[in-house]
């Protein structure tokens, strides 16, 4: 059985681990901080009670929780915690006040009631996406960072890189083909067909990237490239992970493309 309610990501960020998994949601408020394991949840939206397991996120305010039927949906912590007390759900039993008085009776059960239309997060994520709200709560972490995990608490952490500053327009950039390969599309039968690269570099200013990934375009296609080549142009690089890789940075609409070992 599957749920029309279901809001699936297009991507997220899976946890590694259960020690991953602990550390996230003790930040959201879904575990205390003196847990040393996790729990079960509940998902009762739609009036429904469904068991479920937090899976990863697709960003600091969208968790995504796996269903008994292996859908994924997305959801904000928050609205999730709120689903775990014994008593949501239930309409309040009106007091003598509210009787009395029945224009308050109606402000204080639409207060009350939560709407399910509150889960639907704007999780449709789409090109124009990639530029996250930047101030939802303080402080945040650079997800986009290629080395961003909770480390096992039986090691040493190590030090995280340096957040890129990325531009916000269009750069003379050089890369390396690493490899072809195709991601799931949920909005079409088709995998859409991708190109990851390796020394990804901005050349002015000077910025190293490292990995990065783009559609494998028609434009791109028309030069026949291999793994191993090496190319120049011109495009906009965001902050934009690659299903099911962990690759943090999408190039744009790569043009003026120049191969140099051609």
């Amino acid at each position: 059985m599957e749920y029309e309610f279901v809001i699936e990501p297009l991507s997220y960020i899976a946890f590694e681990d259960e020690t991953a998994q602990l550390e996230q949601c003790k930040e959201w408020g879904l575990l205390s901080g003196k847990a040393t394991k996790t729990k079960a949840f509940f998902y009762k939206g739609y009036g429904q009670n469904l068991p479920c397991n937090i899976v990863g996120m697709v960003d600091k305010i969208t968790a995504v929780i796996e269903l008994e039927n292996k859908q994924l949906h997305c959801i904000h912590p928050s609205y999730l915690k709120e689903m775990q007390a014994a008593s949501y759900g239930q309409k309040p039993v009106a007091d003598e006040a509210t009787v009395a008085d029945p224009e308050n009776s109606g402000l204080e059960t639409s207060k009350a009631v939560t709407s399910p239309e509150t889960e639907t997060i704007g999780t449709q994520l789409e090109e124009e996406s990639s530029k996250k709200i930047e101030a939802v709560e303080s402080p945040i972490v650079d997800i986009s960072d290629p080395d961003y995990a909770p480390a096992p608490q039986s090691k040493v952490k190590k030090a995280k890189k340096p957040k890129i500053e990325l531009p916000e327009g269009k750069v003379k950039m050089t890369a390396t083909v690493q490899e072809f390969t195709t991601v799931p599309n949920h909005f079409s039968d088709n995998d859409d067909e991708v190109v990851i690269y390796e020394s990804v570099a901005i050349l002015e200013p000077e910025t190293e990237i490292g990995e990065a990934w783009s559609s494998h375009s028609a434009t791109l296609k028309k030069l026949e490239l291999a793994i191993g080549d090496t190319i120049t142009f011109e495009a906009k690089i965001v902050a934009k992970k690659l299903t099911k890789h962990p690759v943090a940075y999408k190039i744009n609409n790569p043009a003026k493309i120049q191969k140099e070992n051609s």
